[in-house]
C-alpha cells in the first residue's frame, strides 16, 4: 500500500479526531468546536478553504515575490524579505504548541559514512532550490520536478523528481497511492516508498513521512530559465483554494510557558519579521497554475522552547480545518504576572511591494459551495481591520508595541502596520534566583501590577519627548527602579499594612492625568471590551487625518475588561518614532538587503528625481555641463595655488610636490603599553601551562609558528602583512630567511572568504606534522560574523556565514595540543556570553590607559571613544564630536515625504547632494552656499583648499561611511562626476573603500604619494589606507561593519551621518566611532581649551599629526642626538622590565618624569614613571626587547616607584619643545559628525568612563538573559564588563557559541583551555602587541631549552711546574703503577671554594703575599654563569615533560601513589654509637633492585653487581643524590642523561621533605634520613649514604658468598652526585696546526651513561678510593688537559669505593666543605683519588634550595623588624644574657669561623708562610688564612712541615689519636693563637688537661665561648688562648 493512509483503519482516525475534538473544546474560549462526526464523515472532496493554504508560511509568500524579482539574475534578497529568524520560534504545522520538545519519528539511522546534513542527500549532493535554480536537470518522461519542505530548513525547498501519476490533478484527485521518485542530487532512481526517499534526502521528520505533507510545490522554469517555486500541489487534503473574503488576518498567538526563555531574536532582542504582502489587494501569484489565493493571512511566530523551528498557528483565522483541528490559540492568562506574548510579527514594515509582472493579480472569483460548510464567524470585538491606503494617506506606518494582554487579529491592509515586541519583555517579569534578586535589591514577592506597568509606560513615553525613540534598555532600568522602590516601601511598612494598589477604576483617570503634561504628544484611549476597539479607533483617526492636523506621537490603548483584567498596548504614530522603531527591528544584513532591494526595483526613482535639481531649483546636470563648458579643457591647479587658478590637464598631471621627510610609516616600533600587554599575554600562556590541567606543555616546544585570520577585507589583509613585514617577526621566529620573508609573509595571513578552507587545511596539516612547534592561530577582529556553521547553511546569500565558526571551532583546532587560539577584538562583547568558549581568566585586557602607568615617557596618548565623549565637556567652540542639526532637519522633512523608503537611502541621497552643492558653492556658484549645511561646507572647504597652501601638496582625508555597497557606489559615481565637471580631478581623489576589493587610486595621485615617500620601487601602489597619508581625498567606506582598518594621520573628518537608529547595539555604534580613534600628542589632552579652539576657518593641522593609529610610531622631530640613541643602545634595556641587572639596581636608575595633569579632563597622566635611562628612546626596537629578556621574563609586572601627585603639576618644557607640538597647530583627533540618534547615545555622558551607548544590547547576535538586571556601571573596567556580560547575556541561536551550552546536570561551562582573548579599544596597537607576544613567546621557549651553568676558571692553578710523573696523553684510563707515584695536589681548585681558606703546601710558602692579598680581599660576588642550550643528554627537573620519559616520570593514575611501599632498614653505626633506622620508599617498578625476605615483607639488602659484570645497557654503581629544598628544581630526572638504560637511582631526602619529593618524583626510590637529621647539613647525608652502602656491601657479600661468589668480586662503588649536575662533556686536544698558536680543545656533549661506563671500565678500579671528573669552564685550555688524570680533590660528582674508604668517614656534623675535609682525610690514609680530566661536568645555577635556606633568627622573636644578626653574634660567653638563636650549633660555629679569622688567628692573616695548624680536620676559617692539614693517624701521609712556624692551632672535636706528644712536634710563632672546640664544657676541660695545653698556651677565663644556642640545642664550646 505504500505509505498513503488509505490503508489505515478508520478507527484509528476516529480516535485521533475524537482526541483532538475534546482537546479543542477544552481550549476553546469563544467558538464551539466542530462536532466530531462532521469532521470525520461530512468532509466532501473539495473543501472551500484549506488550512494549508490560508496560512502559507510567511516566508513562502515572500520567496514567491522574491523569486519574481530575482529571475533576471540580479541579487537574491530572499533572506531579508522574511523574518529570517522565524525559524527560531515557529513549529511546523504538525507540532504541538506546548513547549515540550517534539518526539522524533523513529527513522532508521543513516548508513555509516553517509551525509546527514539538511538540504543534502545521503550522497552529499546539494538539493536546495537556491543552489539548483540555474542548473539544467534531466528528468525521465512522465516525471515532474516538485519541491519538498524539510522542517529543519524552513527557508529552503528541496528539489525532487516524482512520477506525476502519484501526484494529484488540479482538482486534488486521481493521485495513485504509493510513490515513485528519483534523487536529482546523486541521480539514484527508483525509490518506491516515500519513507525510504525521505530518509535519503535527509528530511529528518518528527512525524511519519507522508508525501501529501512534504511534497508542497510544483517547480517551474521562468522565461529566463530560472527554476522557481510554482503553485502548491493540490492534494485532496488541501481541497480547493477559496477564500471567504478578500481580507487578511493576523493573529498573534502565544503559548504561556512556565519557564521563561531568553528571547531569541534579532536586533535589540526583538524579533521582527517583515512579511511581504501586496498592500493593494493582498494576493500572490502562483506562477499561473490556475488558482491564486486572494487571502494571505500573515502569521506570527511564537516563543516556544522547542529547540527546533516551530510554527504556531492562529486558528481562529482558519475558516476550515481539514482533518483533526489544530490546537487553538491560547491567550495570555488575564491575571498572569508572566505573560509571554508571542512574537508578533506579521506585518511588513518598510516595504509594500508594488507587483510588476503578475498576470493573475486580480482575485479569481470561485463560487462558494453551499451546504453545511459555512465559514466560522469571528467575534467582531477581537478584530481590527486596517484601513486601505493608511500609509499613503497619513504618511505614517504605525508601530504597535505589544504590551500586556491579547492583541486582536488584524485584517485588511496589514502591510501598513508593524507589530513590534520591543518592550514586551519588560512586562514579563522573569523568575530570578534569590541571589540575583538580592543583587538587584528586590524581594521575591515584589512584582509590579499591570496598572503600575501601564502608568510607568505612559510616564516613560511622556519623558521621551519629540526626538527620542523608546529604548528597551532604558525602560528596563525604569521598571527595575520602580520595583526597588516598592521593595523599599514594603520594608518600611513591614507592620503588615499593604500598599494600596491602583484600582482599575482609578487607572483611566491616572493615565490621562500623566499624559496631560505631554503637550499632546501622548494620548490615552480607554475601552471596555477589547484592545481591538482602541486600536481600530486610533487607526481610523489616523487614516482620516488631514496633513495639517497634529498627530500625537504615542497612543496608549488600555482595555479595562471585567473578565480579563487590564490589558494595554502602545500605538506609535510619530513619523520619526514609528520609522525608527520599524527600522531598528531589522538586523544590519536585513536592512542592507532592503536597501539594495529598493534600489534594484526602482522604488527610489521619485527620490532620485527630487535630487536632480539643486536646492535653488536648477537642473543639476545642466548646470554642471554649463560649468564644464565655461572652464573648457583646463583643470584646477592640483596644489600650491588657489581654486581659481587653472592649467592644462597635462601640466596638472606632471606637477610634482616636494619630498616630505615627515613620513615615518615604515618605522615600525613597539611602545611600552604594547610590551606590557604582550607580557600579560605571555604570563597568561604560562598560567595555562602551569594550571595542572595538562592542556599545554611549554617544555615540549622549541619553535613558534602562527597564522592570522582576518575578516573579508583586502585592505586589512595588506595592512596586517605590512605590520608583519615591518616588525621582522618572521625572521625573529626563524620561520623565514631574511631575503624571502617579504614575499613569504602572505602565507601567514588568511581572509575569511571561500578560499579559507583549503588554506586552513594546509595550516592544520603543518600543525599535525610539527608536534614540537607551538602554533598560534590569531583570529583578528574576532567579533565580526561570528555566526554558526549551522545557521550559515540555512541562510544563503551571506558568503561569510559561519566561516569563522568552521575554522575556529572545528574539532582539529580544539584538540590540537600544540595550537593556541588568540582571539583579538576591540568589541569582544559577543565573545563574552554565558556560552563563551573562552574562560574569563584567559582574557587579557589592554592596560587602563588613563592611569598613565608607564606612560610618563610616551608622548602620544590614546584618544578613544571615551575621550571623544568627554571632549564634549571641554567647552570649545569646535567640538570633536558633532551633530549636524541642519542636516537632521532636512532629513526629517524628506522622510515624511517618502515614508516607504528606508531612511538610510534618503539620508544618503541628501548627503550626496550636500557634498555636491558644497563643491559647487566653493568653486563656482557661491549662491548655493546657504543651501549647504555649515558642517558640510567647512569640511569641503578644508579638503579642497588645504593642498593649495604649500608646495608639498599634502591635504586631509575625509571618510564618509556608507554601509550599503550599492549606495556607496552611487555616492562615488555622483561625487566623482561633480568633481570632474568642476575640474577638481587633480585636486583631490575619491576612493571607494570596499572591503571586497583593493584600493584603486588614480596614477597621478600614486605618483604624488611615491614622491612624498621617497625611495619606493617603480611598481609601488598604495594598498592600505595608511599608504594614503597626506593625500587629499574622500574615502567612501562601505561594508556591513568597519573591519579594523587603520587610517593615516591625515584623517581629519569622519562623516557618520548615515549611522542612524538602525545601529542600536553597542558594538554596531561603537565600531563606527572606532574609525576615528587614534593616538594624539599629550598636549591635546593637556590643554584642550587652548589647542582646540578652532573657531572660524580651521587651522591647518601640523603635518606631524596624531599618531598612526594602530601601531604607535616614532616621531622624527626630536633632536638628532636623542633619536640616534634609540638604535644605539646596547645591553639590557631597563624599560622592558626584564633587564638582566638586579631589581634594586633598576629602581635606582629609573628617573621620575613629571607627567601632565590635565585641568580640564581626568585623562591626565598619573604617576607616570619612565622606565628608560635617559639615553634610550621611549620605544626600544623589538630586537632589544628580545635580547634583554632575562630570567624574570615571564613575569608581567613592571616595577615602578610611585610618585605622589600632590597639587597641580606644571608643564616642564625641558628646554626643548615637546616633540610634535608646534604651538597652536597641535595635531588633533579627527572630527566626527554623527546623526542625531547616535549623538544622543554617545554624547550624553555625564559621569563615569563609559558613554551611554554602553548600556545598549552589546551585540546583535546576543540577547539579554533577563529584563531585570543591574545597570552596567559607567565606571566598570573592561574586566568587570566582561563578567557582567558573561552573567547577563546569552548567545542567540545563530551565534557560533550557541552550541556551547553549559552542562545541564552540573551547570559547569566548557571552556577551550588553549584559547585566549585579547581586548583593547580600537586602533590602540593590538596588532603590534600580539606580534610582540609571538616574539617573546619564542624567546621564552628558547629560554626553557637553555640552562644557566657555572662558568668559572679553576682557582689556585699553577701551570709553571709540570707534574713529575705524567702519563702519555692518549691513554683512556690511568695506569695504577705510575698514577700511585704522582703526588696528591692538596690545593682546592674548584671555583666554588674561592672564598675558602687555602690548604697549605710547600709551594704556597713561596707565593708573594701581596698578590694574594689583592685577589682575596674582595667581597663575596655573584658567580659567573653562562647560558647553554640543553642537549638530549641533560638531566632535568620536574618542569620537563616529553613522550620518552613519561613512564619514568609520571605515575599513570592516582592509585599508583600508594604502589610504592615503605621499608625500614636498620643498621648500627660505630660513629654515631647507636642503631640507625632509615626508610626506603620503593615503587613497585623498582622492587627488582632489592632483596626481600622469604615472606616478601622485610627488606634485606639492595642488590649489587659483580666487578666482572659486563653489561653495555647498565651502569653498575647505584647513584645516590642528596637533595633538600629542590623537590621541583632539583635535576633528578636522569632518563635522558642515562640514555634510557636501566640504572639504580636513590634520592636521599630529609624526613620532613619526603611528602613533597614523593609527590613530584613518584617513580623514584627514596632514602629517608631519620628525623634527628632534619636540620643537619649535607655532611650528614653523605655520611649516612656511605655508612648504609658499606653495611649493604657486607650484606650482599654474605648473600652472594652463599651462592659461591668471592667477597672481593662484589662491586664496591657507589656514585654520589649533586642535584644540580646538568650536562657532561668529553674533551680532546686537537692536533696543533703549523702556526705556533694555542692548541685548540674540542669538546662534545656526552651522556652520564657514557661517563660512568667509561670510569667503571678503569683497569684495577678496586684499588682507587675515589674517582671523579673536572668542572667545566669555557676557558678550558689544552694546558689544563695536558695531564689526562690528576691526583687531586674531586667534588659534586664522584665514584666512591666504600670498601677501601671503610675507615674514613664524612663528618656528619658538617654544613660546609665536607668534601674537602673528606678528600684530605682519604688522601692522608694513603688512598688514591683520581680525576679524569678529559671529562667535565656542567653544574646548573639553581636559585632555590640547597644550603642557602637557613635563615638565622632569634629563638624568641621580640619585635618584628630586627636588625640582621651579624656573624660575630653567633657566639657568646657561657651563661650570658645574649640573644639565643634558632639555628644548629654546628652551623653557627662554621659560619662564625668563616668571618672571625681576624679575632681568632690574627697572626695568620695573609701570612701563608705560617699557616694555622688543623689536626684531622679542614674548616674554613676565612680566605686570608692558610690551613695546614695534618692527620694524627699513624702511618698517614702528611705535608712536610719541617721548619714551619705555625701562626695558630685549631683543634676540632679531636679524638684519642691526638695526644700531647703529637703536638710537641710542631713549632709556633710567638703570639700564635689556639682554638679548641668541643661538644660540651666538661669535655673541653678534659681535652685541655689531656693534651697538657696549659704548659705552652695561656688561657684566660673570659676566653671561653659557646655558640649562641640554648642548652636544649646543645651548643658547642670553644676556648681560645695565646702561645707563650
Amino acid at each position: 500500500m505504500g505509505n498513503s493512509y488509505a490503508g489505515q483503519l478508520k478507527s484509528a482516525r476516529f480516535e485521533e479526531a475524537l482526541h483532538n475534538s475534546i482537546e479543542a473544546s477544552l481550549r476553546c474560549s469563544s467558538v464551539v468546536p466542530r462536532p466530531i462526526f462532521s469532521q470525520l464523515y461530512l468532509d466532501p472532496d473539495q473543501h472551500p478553504f484549506s488550512s494549508a493554504d490560508v496560512k502559507p508560511k510567511v516566508e513562502d509568500l515572500d520567496k514567491d515575490l522574491v523569486h519574481r524579482y530575482t529571475q533576471n539574475g540580479s541579487l537574491d534578497f530572499s533572506n531579508s524579505l522574511t523574518v529570517n529568524e522565524m525559524e527560531d520560534d515557529e513549529d511546523d504545522e504538525e507540532m504541538s504548541d506546548s513547549n515540550s520538545p517534539p518526539i522524533p519519528y523513529s527513522q532508521k539511522p543513516a548508513p555509516e559514512g553517509s551525509c546527514t546534513t539538511d538540504g543534502f542527500c545521503q550522497a552529499g549532493k546539494d538539493l536546495r532550490l537556491v543552489s539548483l535554480c540555474m542548473e539544467q536537470i534531466d528528468i525521465p518522461a512522465g516525471f515532474l520536478l516538485v519541491g519538498a519542505k524539510s522542517p529543519n530548513l524552513p527557508e529552503h525547498i528541496l528539489v525532487c523528481a516524482v512520477d506525476k501519476r502519484f501526484l494529484p490533478d488540479d482538482n486534488g484527485k486521481n493521485a495513485l497511492l504509493g510513490f515513485s521518485g528519483n534523487c536529482i542530487g546523486c541521480g539514484e532512481r527508483g525509490f518506491r516508498y516515500f519513507t525510504e526517499f525521505s530518509n535519503h534526502i535527509n528530511l529528518k521528520l518528527t512525524t511519519q513521512p507522508k508525501k501529501q505533507k512534504h511534497l508542497k510545490y510544483y517547480l517551474v522554469r521562468s522565461s529566463q530559465g530560472v527554476l522557481s517555486k510554482g503553485p502548491l500541489i493540490c492534494w485532496k487534503e488541501c481541497r480547493s483554494r477559496q477564500s471567504s473574503a478578500s481580507c487578511q488576518t493576523i493573529k498573534p498567538s502565544s503559548s504561556v510557558s512556565s519557564t521563561v526563555t531568553p528571547e531569541n531574536g534579532t536586533t535589540n532582542g526583538y524579533k521582527a519579521g517583515f512579511t511581504q504582502t501586496d498592500g493593494a489587494n493582498g494576493n500572490s501569484s502562483h506562477g499561473g497554475k490556475g488558482s491564486a489565493s486572494s487571502s494571505t493571512p500573515a502569521h506570527p511566530g511564537n516563543y516556544s522552547l522547542s529547540p527546533r523551528p516551530s510554527y504556531a498557528s492562529g486558528d481562529q483565522a482558519t475558516m476550515f480545518i481539514s482533518g483533526p483541528p489544530k490546537k487553538r490559540h491560547r491567550g495570555w492568562y488575564p491575571g498572569s504576572p508572566l505573560p509571554q506574548p508571542g512574537l508578533v510579527v506579521p506585518v511588513p514594515t518598510v516595504r509594500p511591494l508594488s507587483r510588476t509582472e503578475s498576470p493573475l493579480s486580480a482575485p479569481v472569483p470561485q463560487t462558494p459551495l453551499t451546504g453545511i460548510l459555512q465559514p466560522r464567524p469571528i467575534p467582531a470585538g477581537e478584530t481590527v481591520i486596517v484601513p486601505e491606503n493608511l500609509l499613503s494617506n497619513s504618511g505614517v506606518r504605525p508601530v504597535i508595541l505589544i504590551g500586556y494582554g491579547t492583541l486582536p487579529y488584524f485584517y485588511g491592509n496589514v502591510s501598513d502596520i508593524v507589530v513590534s515586541p520591543l518592550l514586551v519583555n519588560c512586562y514579563k517579569i522573569p523568575q530570578l534566583e534569590n541571589k540575583d534578586l538580592e543583587q538587584l535589591g528586590l524581594t521575591g514577592s515584589q512584582y509590579l501590577s499591570v496598572e503600575n506597568m501601564i502608568l510607568l509606560t505612559i510616564q516613560y513615553l511622556v519623558r521621551l519627548g519629540p526626538d527620542q525613540i523608546p529604548l528597551r534598555e532604558e525602560f528596563e532600568q525604569i521598571m527595575l527602579k520602580a520595583m526597588q522602590e516598592f521593595t523599599l516601601r514594603e520594608r518600611a511598612l513591614q507592620l503588615g499594612a499593604q500598599c494600596v494598589p491602583v484600582s482599575p477604576g482609578q487607572l483611566p483617570w491616572l493615565a490621562r492625568l500623566i499624559a496631560s503634561v505631554s503637550q499632546d504628544l501622548v494620548h490615552v484611549i480607554v475601552t471596555q471590551n477589547s484592545l481591538a476597539e482602541g486600536i481600530s479607533e486610533t487607526l481610523r483617526t489616523l487614516s482620516e487625518m488631514r496633513h495639517y492636523q497634529r498627530l500625537p506621537d504615542y497612543v496608549v490603548a488600555i482595555c479595562t475588561s471585567k473578565i480579563r483584567g487590564n490589558e494595554f498596548c502602545v500605538v506609535v504614530l510619530g513619523p520619526h518614532q514609528s520609522r525608527a522603531l520599524a527600522e531598528s527591528m531589522l538586523t544590519t544584513s536585513e536592512f542592507l538587503k532592503e536597501i539594495s532591494y529598493e534600489l534594484i526595483t526602482g522604488k527610489v526613482s521619485f527620490l532620485a528625481s527630487h535630487f536632480k535639481t539643486t536646492s535653488l531649483g536648477d537642473d543639476l546636470d545642466k548646470l554642471l555641463e554649463k560649468m564644464q563648458q565655461r572652464r573648457g579643457d583646463s583643470v584646477v591647479i592640483p596644489f600650491n595655488g588657489d581654486l581659481n587658478e587653472c592649467m592644462s590637464p597635462q601640466e596638472a598631471a606632471a606637477m610634482m610636490p616636494t619630498q616630505n621627510l615627515d613620513l615615518d610609516s615604515e618605522n615600525f616600533q613597539i611602545y611600552q603599553p604594547q610590551l606590557t600587554v604582550a607580557r600579560k599575554l605571555l604570563s597568561q600562556v604560562c598560567a595555562i601551562a602551569d594550571s595542572g590541567s595538562q592542556s599545554l606543555d611549554l617544555g615540549h616546544f622549541s619553535k613558534v609558528d602562527f597564522i592570522i585570520i582576518v575578516p573579508r577585507s583586502e585592505v586589512l589583509v595588506q595592512q596586517t602583512l605590512q605590520r608583519i613585514r615591518q616588525s621582522g617577526v618572521l625572521v625573529d621566529l626563524g620561520l623565514e630567511e631574511n631575503g624571502t620573508a617579504h614575499q613569504r609573509a602572505e602565507k601567514y595571513v588568511v581572509r575569511l572568504d571561500n578560499e579559507i578552507q583549503t588554506k586552513f587545511e594546509v595550516f592544520m596539516r603543518r600543525v599535525k606534522q610539527n608536534p614540537y612547534t607551538l602554533f598560534v592561530l590569531v583570529h583578528d577582529n574576532s567579533h565580526v560574523e561570528l555566526t554558526s556553521v549551522i545557521s550559515g547553511s540555512l541562510s544563503h546569500g551571506e558568503p561569510s556565514h559561519g566561516l569563522a565558526d568552521r575554522v575556529i571551532n572545528c574539532r582539529e583546532v580544539l584538540e590540537a595540543f600544540n595550537l593556541l587560539v588568540l582571539q583579538v577584538s576591540s568589541f569582544p562583547y559577543t565573545l563574552q556570553t554565558q556560552q563563551s568558549r573562552i574562560s574569563s581568566n584567559n582574557e587579557v585586557h589592554w592596560i587602563q590607559l588613563d592611569t598613565g602607568e608607564d606612560m610618563g615617557c610616551e608622548e602620544k596618548l590614546y584618544f578613544g571613544l571615551n575621550e571623544y565623549s568627554k571632549s564634549l565637556q571641554w567647552g570649545i567652540t569646535s567640538p570633536l564630536l558633532r551633530c549636524d542639526e541642519t542636516f537632521e532637519k532636512m532629513v526629517n522633512t524628506l522622510l515624511e515625504r517618502y515614508p516607504r523608503l528606508h531612511s538610510m537611502v534618503v539620508r544618503c541621497y541628501l548627503l550626496i547632494q550636500q557634498y555636491s552643492e558644497a563643491l559647487m558653492a566653493l568653486t563656482t556658484m557661491a549662491s548655493l552656499r546657504d543651501h549647504s549645511t555649515p558642517e558640510t561646507l567647512s569640511i569641503m572647504d578644508d579638503l579642497i583648499s588645504s593642498p593649495g597652501r604649500n608646495k608639498s601638496g599634502r591635504g586631509h582625508m575625509l571618510i564618509i561611511r556608507v554601509p550599503s555597497v550599492q549606495l556607496a557606489m552611487l555616492a562615488k559615481e555622483r561625487l566623482q562626476e561633480v568633481r570632474d565637471k568642476l575640474g577638481l580631478q587633480y585636486r583631490f581623489e575619491i576612493i571607494l573603500g570596499n572591503p571586497a576589493s583593493e584600493l584603486s587610486v588614480a596614477t597621478h595621485f600614486v605618483a604624488r604619494l611615491k614622491t612624498w615617500r621617497g625611495n619606493e620601487p617603480e611598481e609601488w601602489i598604495p594598498r592600505t589606507y595608511q599608504d594614503l597619508d597626506g593625500l587629499p581625498c574622500i574615502v567612501i567606506l562601505t561594508g556591513k561593519d568597519p573591519l579594523g582598518e587603520t587610517f593615516p594621520r591625515s584623517l581629519k573628518y569622519c562623516d557618520l551621518r548615515l549611522i542612524d537608529s538602525s545601529y542600536l547595539t553597542r558594538t554596531a555604534l561603537e565600531q563606527e566611532v572606532g574609525l576615528a580613534c587614534c593616538y594624539v600628542s599629550k598636549e591635546v589632552i593637556w590643554g584642550p581649551t587652548v589647542a582646540l579652539d578652532l573657531s572660524g576657518k580651521e587651522q591647518e593641522r601640523a603635518a606631524v599629526s596624531e599618531n598612526d593609529s594602530d601601531e604607535l610610531l616614532i616621531d622624527l622631530e626630536r633632536p638628532q642626538s636623542n633619536s640616534s640613541a634609540v638604535t644605539g643602545t646596547s645591553g639590557s634595556i631597563m624599560e622592558n622590565g626584564v633587564s638582566s641587572s638586579s631589581t634594586a639596581d633598576k629602581s635606582k636608575k629609573q628617573p621620575l618624569t613629571p607627567s601632565f595633569q590635565s585641568p580640564a579632563t581626568s585623562l591626565g597622566m598619573d604617576e607616570g614613571v619612565s622606565a628608560s635611562t635617559p639615553g634610550t628612546g621611549a620605544g626600544e626596537t623589538l630586537k632589544q626587547e628580545c635580547d634583554s629578556l632575562g630570567p624574570q621574563m615571564a613575569s608581567s609586572t613592571i616595577s615602578k616607584p610611585s610618585s605622589s601627585s600632590s597639587g597641580p603639576r606644571t608643564l616642564p618644557w625641558l628646554g626643548q619643545p615637546i616633540r610634535g607640538y608646534r604651538g597652536p597647530q597641535t595635531a588633533l583627533p579627527p572630527v566626527v559628525i554623527l546623526s542625531k540618534a547616535a549623538y544622543s547615545l554617545l554624547g550624553s555622558q555625564k559621569s563615569g568612563k563609559l558613554p551611554s551607548s554602553s548600556s545598549l544590547l552589546p551585540h546583535a547576535d546576543v540577547a539579554w538573559v533577563s529584563s531585570l538586571r543591574p545597570l552596567l556601571n559607567k565606571d566598570m573596567s573592561s574586566e568587570e564588563q566582561s563578567l557582567y556580560y558573561r552573567q547577563w547575556t546569552s548567545a542567540r541561536q545563530h551565534h557560533a557559541d550557541y552550541s556551547n551550552q553549559p552542562d545541564p546536570a552540573s551547570g559547569t561551562r566548557t571552556f577551550h583551555p588553549r584559547r585566549l582573548l585579547l581586548t583593547g579599544p580600537p586602533k590602540v596597537g593590538k596588532t603590534g602587541s600580539y606580534l610582540q607576544f609571538l616574539r617573546i613567546l619564542f624567546r621564552m621557549l628558547i629560554r626553557l631549552l637553555e640552562v644557566d651553568v657555572y662558568d668559572e676558571e679553576e682557582i689556585n692553578t699553577d701551570h709553571s711546574e709540570s707534574t713529575e710523573v705524567s702519563q702519555s696523553e692518549g691513554e683512556p684510563w690511568p695506569d695504577i703503577e705510575s698514577f700511585s707515584k704522582m703526588p696528591f695536589d692538596v690545593s682546592v681548585h674548584d671555583p666554588k671554594y674561592s672564598f675558602m681558606s687555602l690548604v697549605y703546601t710547600e709551594k704556597l710558602a713561596g707565593v708573594k703575599q701581596e698578590v694574594i692579598k689583592e685577589s682575596k680581599v674582595e667581597e663575596p660576588r655573584k658567580r659567573e654563569t653562562v647560558s647553554i642550550m640543553l642537549t638530549k643528554y641533560a638531566a632535568y627537573n620536574t618542569f620537563h615533560h616529553c613522550e620518552q620519559c613519561r613512564q619514568y616520570m609520571d605515575f599513570t593514575s592516582a592509585s599508583q601513589m600508594s604502589d610504592s611501599t615503605l621499608h625500614a632498614f636498620t643498621f648500627s653505626s660505630s660513629m654515631l654509637g647507636e642503631e640507625v633506622q632509615l626508610y626506603f620508599i620503593i615503587p613497585k617498578s623498582k622492587e627488582s633492585h632489592f632483596v626481600f625476605s622469604k615472606q616478601g615483607k622485610h627488606l634485606e639488602s639492595m642488590r649489587l653487581p659483580l666487578v666482572s659484570d659486563k653489561n653495555l645497557n647498565a651502569v653498575k654503581s647505584p647513584i645516590f643524590t642528596p637533595s633538600s629544598g629542590r623537590h621541583e628544581h632539583g635535576l633528578l630526572n636522569l632518563f635522558h642523561a642515562m640514555e634510557g638504560i636501566n640504572h639504580l637511582h636513590l634520592l636521599v631526602v630529609k624526613e620532613y621533605e619526603m611528602p613533597l619529593y614523593r609527590k613530584y618524583w613518584p617513580n623514584h626510590i627514596m632514602l629517608v634520613l631519620p628525623g634527628m637529621f632534619n636540620n643537619a647539613g649535607v655532611g650528614a647525608a653523605r655520611f649516612l649514604i656511605k655508612e648504609l652502602s658499606y653495611h649493604n656491601l657486607e650484606l650482599e657479600r654474605n648473600r652472594l658468598e652463599e651462592l659461591g661468589i668471592k667477597r672481593q668480586c662484589v662491586w664496591p662503588f657507589i656514585v654520589m652526585m649533586d642535584d644540580s649536575c646538568v650536562l657532561w662533556n668529553i674533551h680532546s686536544v686537537q692536533e696543533p696546526s703549523s702556526q705556533p698558536m694555542e692548541v685548540g680543545v674540542s669538546s662534545k656533549n656526552v651522556s652520564l651513561k657514557t661517563v660512568l661506563q667509561h670510569i667503571e671500565a678503569t683497569p684495577k678500579i678496586v684499588h682507587y678510593a675515589i674517582l671523579g671528573i673536572q668542572k667545566w669552564s669555557s676557558k678550558l685550555t689544552s694546558q689544563s688537559l695536558k695531564a689526562p688524570f690528576s691526583r687531586c680533590h674531586v667534588h659534586d660528582f664522584l665514584l666512591l669505593n666504600i670498601d677501601l674508604t671503610q675507615n674514613v668517614q664524612y663528618d656528619f656534623n658538617r654544613y660546609f666543605c665536607e668534601d674537602v675535609d673528606f678528600n684530605l682525610r682519604t688522601n692522608s690514609s694513603g688512598l688514591l683519588i683520581c680525576r679524569f680530566n678529559n671529562f667535565s661536568l656542567m653544574k646548573k645555577h639553581v636559585q632555590v634550595g640547597g644550603q642557602r635556606d637557613f635563615i638565622i633568627k632569634p629563638k624568641i622573636v621580640v619585635s618584628e623588624n630586627l636588625a640582621p644578626i651579624l656573624p660575630l653574634q653567633y657566639i657568646c660567653a657561657p651563661d650570658s644574657e645574649h640573644t639565643l638563636l634558632a639555628a644548629p650549633a654546628q652551623f653557627l660555629l662554621e659560619k662564625f669561623l668563616q668571618h672571625a679569622s681576624y679575632k681568632l688567628f690574627p697572626k695568620a692573616i695573609r701570612n701563608f708562610k705560617s699557616p694555622v695548624l688543623a689536626i684531622d680536620c679542614y674548616l674554613n676559617i676565612g680566605p686570608e688564612v692558610a690551613i695546614c692539614y695534618i692527620s694524627s693517624r699513624p702511618h698517614s701521609s702528611n705535608v712536610n712541615c719541617e721548619g714551619v712556624f705555625f701562626s695558630g692551632l685549631l683543634l676540632y672535636l679531636c679524638d684519642s689519636f691526638v695526644g700531647a706528644d703529637l703536638l710537641k712536634n710542631f713549632k709556633f710563632l710567638k703570639g700564635a693563637t689556639l682554638c679548641v672546640i668541643c661538644q660540651d664544657r666538661s669535655s673541653l676541660r678534659q681535652t685541655i688537661v689531656r693534651l697538657e695545653l696549659e704548659d705552652e698556651w695561656q688561657f684566660r677565663l673570659r676566653d671561653e665561648f659557646q655558640t649562641a644556642n640554648s642548652s636544649d640545642d646543645k651548643p658547642l664550646y670553644f676556648l681560645t688562648g695565646r702561645h707563650v
